[in-house]
């Protein structure tokens, strides 16, 4: 039976963790690194990742910059951008990239804030699926008579303790990110 539990613990949060991460590559217009971490730069014929091949910081609020270790891949890390969903055109001085990132409309941050609550929808859904895939596990070990009719409905009640965690959990995220987007 706690093995039960523990796949839920795992499962929920492996759910709550691409939550978060979904939510860290959103463009909100303030300067991330994050948004760069699915873009990947073909480098020796291998598709890398940008902050591997260059130092990636935030130079001030809406502006990121790009210093390549090796000069010579600027331009391929500049197409990688450029062809990327980021929606943001790189800046190339020879040395640094530079991208800056526009001042959101207020039409857009509604727009994001509703993305952001369709994501948490989402997650909370998944959750959901897993809490109703261990239920039917504990049934069905109930039914084998691997456990008591007492077990089942402690079982039960934990397995609901451990989803409404991470629904508050996912609504918490979810919230923060809201107010991430609108007080820019």
């Amino acid at each position: 039976m706690q093995t039960v539990f523990s796949m839920a613990e795992e499962k929920m949060g492996k759910t709550l963790n691409a939550l978060n991460n979904e939510y860290s590559s959103m463009r909100a217009g303030r300067a991330n690194a994050a948004v760069l971490d699915k873009i990947r730069v073909d480098y020796y014929g291998t598709p890398t990742p940008i902050n591997q091949m260059a130092a990636v910081s935030v130079a001030e609020a809406r502006i990121l910059t790009i210093q390549p270790w090796d000069t010579s891949t600027l331009h391929a890390i500049e197409k990688a951008i450029q062809i990327s969903e980021i929606g943001i055109n790189p800046q190339n001085d020879g040395r640094i990239i530079r991208l800056v990132f526009p001042q959101i409309t207020e039409e857009r941050r509604k727009d994001l804030c509703k993305d952001a609550r369709k994501m948490a929808e989402e997650s909370r859904v998944s959750v959901r699926s897993v809490r109703r895939d261990c239920m039917d596990k504990l049934k069905k070990m109930e039914k084998a008579s691997e456990i008591t009719e007492d077990d089942l409905k402690n079982g039960e009640k934990k397995i609901q303790d451990i989803t409404d965690k991470y629904i508050k959990e996912i609504d918490k995220a979810c919230e923060a990110k809201e107010k991430d987007i609108m007080e820019i």
